[in-house]
């Protein structure tokens, strides 16, 4: 019995210590790497038989698993659409280039997969005007009701770029109701008036219905109930009257074909998530899947207000915005500090940005909205007047982020959280997100990955970047690697646990 014991633990330090890193993608703080994809040379680096620890020391703890991460990405505004569209009338290879570029999520491919997307219905502060898909006062039978009032563009890109990534995750959520549902009769801002309940539950379902003839399947529509803005497309809604909506949708959706699409409520700022989503929650949960967070009030350890009291809930983060001129470091530190890596650790399941493409002014923006003013929002690409574009920081904290949830195989599931703690004398300076991605035979080893963000820039004195040398403990098993300043991905196979 003893020799069979032996020969159990020999199998198992041999297929430990065979588990080796191969796969890295960079992005460093002076863009010497912009995620940048190498293999460590000369040769791959070995989990073995521990030793003292780095100066920081990354512990994976992959018997803690917890939610799915579906993707990141960014709201597909018309703005974003119309910008996208006519850089393809315009130079249709470049235009290809960007969207397999943001889009493809094949194992392996030099391209950042992002697969969420979440798109207005309806204007919204990036549009040309404001309007609704049925701007005919007292249409209560929605019988003008026109999923065409949106832009062709929307659709178009849509369509692309679903024919690059059809594992996309579309998103939709409306600024506000047609002006005669609201009170005052403008889409700026107001109330929804409460007679219109049922109605509006309606124009929710043919919405769904509209994406669906365009050939757009859509995977959850929400609402954003907190945001009252009189110069551009907003609306108001107490935390019952969105929950009379959202049951009432959810029994039309479950009756005509949507019973996979999810309700996803309160889309506003971490600063309320012990509130509003908490009673939302309290008065229909069965409506809804979970709700979504927004950055611009609040912090996000806020999330864990909401995740407390239902954890068994989604939760999804799905709007901050860059804003130009700021400074490209800084904000990769905050941007994976706080969202692709610190929602995620809050428990989201997808991350977003806010437009997906603008120009380099910020524009175009709504006519007369005082929104994304001076100095200008900043989109995730840039498009330029001539055919060109670029990508800016947003686009590489979320690309490192990506590449650690990607399905490893065609039809595979998506990475899971798992437990990561950091120790030793620098475990300040060093974020870590972990996951595991599991694979369609059960032969096969799992993929695992860590997003790791490397902020020892030691900012608050003088500058001087420091990289770190760690050590990443994994099943009684040690890997060391130095981390330069800026965030690095790692890839590497086990066994499944």
């Amino acid at each position: 019995m003893r020799s069979s014991y032996f020969v159990a633990a020999l199998v198992l330090l041999k297929r430990v210590a065979s588990q080796q890193i191969y796969d890295i993608w960079a992005t460093t703080w002076d863009r010497s790497d912009l995620f940048t994809y190498f293999q460590p040379t000369p040769d791959p680096i070995d989990f073995v038989t521990p030793g003292a620890i780095g100066s920081a020391d990354i512990v994976i703890d992959d018997s803690s698993v917890y939610q799915t991460v579906y993707g990141f990405g960014a709201t597909l505004t018309d703005s974003s659409a119309g910008l996208l569209n006519n850089l393809k009338a315009q130079n249709s290879g470049s235009y290809w280039q960007l969207m397999d570029y943001l889009f493809n999520a094949t194992d392996g491919a030099n391209a950042a997969g992002f697969s969420y997307i979440r798109v207005p219905l309806g204007a919204s502060d990036f549009s040309t005007d404001a309007y609704s898909y049925d701007d005919t006062s007292g249409d209560t039978s929605l019988s003008d009701f026109d999923i065409g009032a949106a832009p062709s563009d929307v659709f178009s890109v849509l369509t692309d770029i679903l024919s690059i990534n059809n594992m996309l995750r579309v998103h939709v959520v409306p600024w506000s109701p047609p002006a005669w549902m609201k009170s005052g009769d403008t889409m700026d801002g107001g109330d929804l008036d409460s007679q219109y309940v049922s109605t509006m539950a309606d124009y929710l379902l043919k919405s769904l219905q509209g994406f669906q003839s365009k050939g757009i399947p859509v995977y959850a529509i929400g609402n954003e109930p907190e945001n009252s803005n009189p110069t551009y497309p907003t609306c108001s809604m107490p935390v019952a009257t969105e929950a009379q909506i959202g049951t009432a949708l959810r029994t039309l959706m479950d009756n005509n074909g949507f019973s996979s699409t999810k309700i996803i409520g309160y889309e506003h700022n971490w600063s309320d998530a012990a509130n509003y989503p908490v009673q939302l929650m309290q008065q229909a949960e069965s409506a809804f899947a979970g709700v979504s967070f927004h950055c611009y009030e609040g912090s996000v350890s806020e999330q864990a207000d909401f995740t407390s009291q239902y954890p068994d809930k989604e939760v999804y983060f799905t709007e901050c915005t860059g804003t130009i001129g700021s400074d490209w470091w800084s904000d990769i530190k905050a941007i994976v500090f706080r969202f692709f890596i610190g929602s995620i650790s809050y428990g989201s399941s997808a991350g977003l940005m806010w437009n997906l493409a603008l120009d380099g002014n910020g524009q175009p923006t709504l006519p007369g909205t005082n929104s994304c003013t001076s100095p200008g929002c900043r989109g995730v690409v840039q498009i330029n007047s001539d055919g060109s574009w670029s990508v800016n920081q947003e686009f590489y904290a979320m690309a490192q982020a990506s590449k650690a949830i990607l399905p490893r195989d065609v039809g595979g599931p998506w990475g899971q959280r798992i437990g990561v703690s950091v120790g030793g004398s620098l475990d300040w300076a060093l974020v870590v997100g972990a996951y595991v991605t599991g694979r369609v035979s059960s032969t096969d080893w799992d993929r695992y990955s860590i997003v790791v963000l490397n902020w020892d820039d030691s900012a608050s004195t003088t500058f001087n970047p420091v990289p770190v040398e760690a050590t990443i403990e994994f099943r009684g098993m040690q890997a060391t690697y130095t981390f330069p300043v800026g965030v690095t991905t790692l890839w590497w196979y086990a066994e499944p646990n």
